[in-house]
């Protein structure tokens, strides 16, 4: 597996089975919901995806790949949903997605939170781990 350069070794290390990682979004309140937040300023979510993506194999037994829901009166970019799809090797499985309460409560009881520099509105995405090696 090819390991992205900038992937902080904290994010991946001691990660099991059912355990979720957030790749937040610039402007998600990462260190609100998790103290131990890991910044990547400047780094696109995708590529963040991507490379921890590669790490990981994605669990089999539940939706593997959740994402905000829009708040009612706000619309979705239909690109970023594709492009973190594409972010882990054309993924076809099913994006959940949940309201923002309960997308912060995922991310407050998550492994880790990853701050990237991704600016597009509601792109933040967890990753929920399988239990491949």
């Amino acid at each position: 597996r090819r390991i992205y350069p900038r992937i902080n070794p904290a994010v991946i290390v001691g990660v099991t089975h059912g355990d979720e990682i957030v790749i937040a979004d610039a402007h998600f309140p990462a260190k609100t919901c998790n103290p131990s937040a890991i910044r990547a300023d400047g780094i696109p979510a995708a590529a963040l995806v991507s490379g921890i993506g590669a790490l990981i194999d994605l669990d089999r037994y539940a939706t593997p790949v959740i994402m905000m829901a829009p708040v009612p009166g706000d619309e979705l970019d239909p690109a970023v949903e594709a492009s973190y799809r594409e972010a882990l090797g054309g993924y076809s499985g099913e994006v959940l997605r949940l309201p923002r309460e309960e997308f912060y409560a995922r991310a407050k009881a998550a492994f880790a939170v990853v701050q990237s520099g991704e600016t597009a509105q509601y792109g933040n995405v967890i990753l929920k781990k399988g239990n491949a090696l």
